[in-house]
Formats: structure tokens, sequence, C-alpha cells
């Protein structure tokens, strides 16, 4: 599941073969396999802004979530069960993380950012049995659990409130040795709630080989990770497949540490700093925060950088960004691109010379990934078309969630479908020009449409909303709502920020609506369906010659 070292792509691609054993277990890669060899060998280090970074070795991942496995069990959470995580990065993240997978349960990370109309469907939609949260993240479970008769157990990092326990408490006197599961690589490990791209958001299952799946990947975009001295950092929330699979779990399966922080907010200085205070040398960092990062007047002379490799995906990165990487930072970033369903598998490698700015990459090691018609067929280089991928590929997911249809309305043949739209020239370099559904690519964040316009219409004052993607040439788009108002409720700036502090509040920091426009009516079908292209070639309008829409009020 390794890289060969090889001097050229042709070569690598050429040599490389998936060697997944049969019995395989995410919590025993990731800290008892180097634990056993190593077990005072570094695993994570805590950035603290006054300099004391704490630190957990591999043994020390291993007897914690040991404790924890056994407790979980103790609380009767069995194999296959879903474990919800709602948590920042922190140690606690990772010790729950590997004390699912070795009981055989299903992780379920979310965001602290989600709201409480996002925790309760993905509580409920998934029938979590147990949540690990902090005191904030129970903050948000008031008035849920009523709606969650699944959900028996909340442990909490800290001091819980009423209707939790404290996870020292239940790890208290806990054995610090652990029988693993034994799973195979194609039992259940982990389900990642996807944006909602064409309805309600859904939950990709995937199996203990998603995280070999993604070594291959993580190595070309981090140019041969691992090499002596090596440490990783990302700004990536672990809850979000960036975070969690492009940087954490690989790092720790191939014995580099990895640095974590646990603010929320991008900050481009304090980037810098946790970089260059904990001797960062390969980071993950999607192509907004890089941009914002772009702000920093000269951060070699401020910083005392190590970096050796960036990686970035998850949006266009575009030229500006990647010629200033290379001025600025003496690095080329190595794009890459995948999905929650099937992840790196197109992506650079400067370090082989797979790099062009531009373009995503080329086909990473063990995938196939052609550009097909609407019939499934593959189209010739040149041809624009959608990005599709081949199964079976360790890095695809099992099937969503209870949802057989949308599986099947996924893959044409043996093709995945990515709904991206792109075109692969001759030397295989793919160029991703638009899709063919409604998501919104902002910060970094897929955001489908759909959920946020039900929380809009939950509002009082709302009759009738849609949602689009707006160009933006920082975040790539920001989400704009057009708002039809119910009768007799006027159009003011102050009822359109209630109404984005709405969804603010009720799905999360990246899905309101940062413009909201007023209109008298929606284009439409004569189904009834809003016709969103339409929107889109609007927005897009008003973002080419800055000027605000009719009635706008934002």
């Amino acid at each position: 599941m390794y890289l060969p070292k090889r001097e050229s792509y042709e070569a690598l691609i050429a040599d490389f073969r998936w060697e997944i054993p049969d019995r395989f277990n995410i919590g025993r890669e990731v800290a008892d396999a180097w634990a056993e060899r190593e077990p005072a060998r570094l695993a994570l280090e805590h950035y603290d802004p006054d300099g004391n970074h704490e630190r957990l070795t591999y043994g020390q991942l291993r007897e914690q979530s040991n404790q924890l496995a056994n407790a979980l069990v103790r609380l009767g959470v069995a194999r296959g069960d879903r474990v919800a995580l709602l948590l920042p990065q922190c140690f606690a993240t990772v010790v729950a993380h590997v004390a699912i997978y070795k009981v055989g349960a299903v992780a379920l990370p979310l965001a602290l950012l989600f709201g409480s109309d996002a925790l309760e469907y993905r509580l409920g939609d998934s029938g979590a049995t147990a949540l690990i949260t902090n005191p904030f993240g129970q903050e948000k479970l008031a008035g849920l659990r009523a709606a969650l008769p699944d959900l028996a157990h909340v442990i909490v990092v800290g001091r819980p409130a009423s209707g939790a326990v404290a996870l020292d408490d239940v790890m208290a006197g806990q054995p610090i040795t652990f029988d693993v599961v034994d799973s195979s690589r194609d039992d259940a490990a982990l389900m990642i709630y996807t944006s909602g791209t064409t309805g309600p958001p859904k939950g990709a299952l995937h199996a203990h080989r998603v995280l070999a799946g993604h070594v291959p990947g993580v190595q070309m975009a981090q140019d041969f990770l691992p090499q002596p001295g090596d440490k990783f950092w990302t700004p990536s929330d672990w809850a979000w497949a960036g975070g969690l699979l492009n940087c954490l779990l690989p790092s720790l399966m191939m014995g580099v540490p990895v640095v974590c922080s646990p603010a929320q907010k991008f900050d481009p200085d304090l980037a810098f700093r946790i970089m260059a205070e904990t001797g960062v040398r390969n980071a993950f960092i999607p192509p907004t925060a890089l941009r914002l990062m772009m702000q920093v007047e000269r951060p070699l002379e401020t910083y005392d950088l190590k970096l050796r490799s960036i990686g970035s995906a998850g949006e266009s990165l575009g030229r500006e960004a990647y010629e200033w990487a290379k001025r600025t930072l003496g690095i080329t970033v190595n794009e890459f691109y995948g999905q929650t369903e099937c992840n790196i598998v197109l992506g650079s490698m400067a370090g082989l010379g797979v790099t062009r700015p531009g373009a995503i990459g080329r086909v990473t090691a063990g995938h196939r990934v052609a550009i097909i018609d609407p019939d499934g067929r593959e189209l010739p280089r040149g041809a624009a078309g959608q990005i599709a991928v081949m199964r079976p590929d360790p890095v695809m997911f099992l099937g969503y969630w209870n949802n057989p249809d949308a599986t099947e309305k996924k893959f044409v043949g043996d093709w995945m479908l990515t709904g991206d739209q792109g075109v692969m020239d001759e030397e295989g370099y793919v160029e991703f020009f638009g899709r063919d559904d409604d998501v919104i690519t902002s910060s970094g964040y897929r955001i489908g449409p759909s959920e946020i316009e039900d929380c809009l219409i939950s509002h009082p004052a709302v009759r009738l909303a849609a949602v689009v993607g707006k160009p933006d040439r920082l975040r790539t788009e920001i989400v704009k709502a057009y708002v039809v108002l119910a009768e007799g409720v006027p159009a003011s700036t102050a009822l359109a920020a209630e109404i984005r502090d709405w969804v603010k509040r009720r799905l999360s920091m990246h899905e309101y609506p940062r413009e909201v426009e007023f209109v008298d009516a929606l284009p439409m079908t004569t189904t009834g369906k809003v016709i969103r292209r339409l929107l889109r070639d609007r927005a897009a309008e008003e973002a080419r010659v800055r000027r605000p829409g009719r009635r706008a009020a934002v």
C-alpha cells in the first residue's frame, strides 16, 4: 500500500501494487502497530500559544484508547454501532477514534460548527448510540435528546452537565489492554455525511481499508512522506474527510507525528506561528486558507519555517496561490482531488515533476480515473465529460447509509460518478471546470443547497428560498440565498441579518448565506422545480459587475 521509490511518475504508477491485508483494523494500524515497536515515539503534539506544547506518544495512545475501548464495551457499544464524535482537534479526539475502531464500531465525526438542526438530522439518521463531545458540544444537544431515542450515552471531555458522564470517569480504572476486534478490511469503520447536494445529507460509509487507500495519495501530495524529521499539520477540522483522511490517520499510520490546535476560525498569522514553533514540515492547507496566508507579508523573515511539502484540495487552487507559494515559501503546492465517497484519486507530485498550475494533477497510484459520457463510455483525451472512478477501489465508500437508491445512482456500470466536469489532456493532466449538480464550493467546503433551503423556509418570515454559489475571489464561492418573503413581511437589512443568523445557529458557520437577496418570485419549471441555473447565472453576473442585485438586503 506504500509507494515504491521511483525516479519518475510513470515508473511509480507502473510498479505500484495494492497490498492490503485481509484482516485490517484502523485502530491497530494507527496506534498499536507503532506502540509495539516504539512506545516512546511521538504521535501527537498539541500547540499552545504560550509554548507549553503537550505531547502524546504511541504508547500512551495505545493505553488510553484501550481504556476507552473497554469503557465503551461496558456501556454496551457493540460491533457496528455508530459512535459520534463532536470535538475539536485534540488528543481526546484521536483516542476516541482509535477506541471506536478497536471495538469494531463505526466512528461518526461531526463538526462543532454544526447547529442543532444539522446535529439532530445526522445523529437521528445514523442511529448513533453514543456521542463523545465537550461542554460546548453538549450545550448544542439541549432539547434534542427526546428526538434521539437511540442516543443512550453522552460522554463529555471536561465537566459534563446533567444527562452526560465525564470521559475521565468512564475511563477510570479500565484496563490498559484490549483485544482488538478481528475486523476485515471491508468491515465498516467510518461514516462521514456528505453536504447534501441533491437532498438531505447522506452518510458515506467507509470500510477499514479506506485508510490504506489514502496512504499512496497522501504520500504523493507530500512528496514521498514519510522522511526523517517529518511532522504534519492541517488547519482543517478532523471531522471532515480533508482533516481526517488527508492528514491525521495516514500520518499516524506512517509514524509521522501530527500537530493539533483547537482553533476553529482560521488565522493566517497563527497558522504560520503553529508551523514555525512546532517544526511542522508537511501541511495540508485548503486553497482558501492559502489565499488568506498570502496576506501575511514576508513570512519567511518573520517565522522560522521548516516546511518541506504542502498539499491542497477541496476547491481549485488557482495560479495566483500556486505561484505565491513557489515565490514566497519556496514550495510547489501539490494540488489533489477527491470526494467524501472516494478521495485523493487525482493529484500532483512536484518531487517527480507532476505539477501544473490550473490543473488538478494526474491519476494517483492505485486508481483508475477517466472522463466519461452520460452512458459510462470513456471519452478520448481532450474531450469534456464527467470525472469518474472505476470500482473496486480501496478508497471508495461502501455505500450511503440506509440509502441503496442513492448508492445505485452514484454509479454507471462500474464507474463511480463524481458529478464534476473536467477534461484530461494527452499527458493525463485533469482540469476541473464545472459541476453538473448544484454543489457550492466555499472555503474548501462542499455545500449542498437543500439543507440550507429547508432551514431558510423554517423561518417564519420566509415563504420560498433558493440557494446558489456566487463567485468570490477569496472563498471560490459564497453561499447566496434568494428569498421570497411571506405575505405582508417587508424586506429590510435587519431581516436579512436575522435570516443569516437563523441558518448560522441551526446549521453551521460555513453554510449560512453571506448574502440574502429578497425577490418577488423564483424561476421555476412547469413541475415546480427551482431553476437554480438561472440564479447561478444571475449571481455570477452580479459578481462580475460588482453591483448589488435588485432589492438586495445583505
